[in-house]
């Protein structure tokens, strides 16, 4: 299983609760629209709690203010992923970054590719 993970920061007119409201109710669904042109197998949702009550552990860790949110779009492999690179597919990306660059600030949210390690 490959996943892309995504953390992400809201745009500054956005509050915590207006983005993730939007992210959840108006960006899932586009994503559900095209997850087969994508090829993506699952994706998923992590919405933060209010900072404060990060806080904590945060600060005994001297780490950094948290994201609004992550989000995990799981691919069975690269190849499976590379596939999805039809017209279609093309189209599909340019969809779903259109609508990110008008919730997300996307210069301050990084995204990496990785391989799930389950522990237990």
């Amino acid at each position: 299983m490959i996943k892309l993970t995504f953390a992400l920061v809201r745009r500054p007119e956005f509050t915590r609760e207006s983005f993730q409201d939007y992210w959840f109710n108006t960006h899932a669904p586009l994503v559900a629209s095209v997850r087969e042109a994508l090829r993506i197998r699952r994706y998923v949702q992590l919405h933060s709690l209010p900072p404060e009550i990060s806080d904590s552990p945060r600060a005994v860790r001297g780490g950094p203010e948290g994201y609004d949110g992550v989000a995990q779009l799981w691919w069975d492999s690269f190849e499976d992923m590379a596939g999805a690179n039809d017209e279609a597919a093309k189209a599909a990306g340019r969809l779903l970054l259109e609508d990110e660059q008008r919730f997300i600030d996307l210069s301050r949210s990084p995204l990496w590719w990785g391989q799930e390690r389950v522990i237990f």
